[in-house]
């Protein structure tokens, strides 16, 4: 079966597909060799002072949520407000052996719903610890901000 065509090859149409390959391998190539951080290629170096470097300032996290249930630390260990202040102080003279010298601040992230009264209670126990005490709170963007 032979089929009638009206085309008549021409030689003006150019195939881009070997193009787009070689483009679309120089831009792999390009992002794979380019410097993500641009600072990292400058040679700087930094003065020395005579005196001791401040202690590190580690943090202790304490989240209450809306249902009263307290975590305490980075693998968030529930407990009760009877046992709080204890296993706080646990959680500071843990942070103080790995950390000798360091200065401890108890970050105390509380859920806007928690009761006033439950707040103060906690509030007051973390303050028995010496520790030093931040608040988290959001300032109306999407940042979060200390106090």
């Amino acid at each position: 079966m032979k089929f009638n065509s009206s085309l008549k090859p021409t030689g003006a149409l150019i195939d881009l597909t070997p193009l787009v390959d070689v483009v679309f391998l120089m831009l792999v190539f390009f992002i794979i060799t380019s410097d993500i951080l641009p600072l990292k290629s400058l040679n700087i170096e930094n003065p020395t002072l005579e005196r001791p470097a401040p202690p590190r300032t580690t943090q202790i996290l304490v989240v209450v949520d809306a249902q009263n249930v307290i975590y305490i630390g980075s693998k968030k260990e529930i407990v009760d407000h009877e046992s709080f202040q204890e296993s706080l102080h646990q959680e500071i003279n843990k942070t103080l052996s790995t950390h000798p010298g360091a200065d401890t601040t108890v970050v105390l992230s509380i859920d806007r719903r928690v009761e006033y009264g439950d707040f103060l209670r906690l509030f007051s126990l973390a303050q028995e610890t010496g520790a030093k005490l931040r608040l988290v709170y959001h300032d109306g963007s999407s940042d979060i901000c200390y106090e």
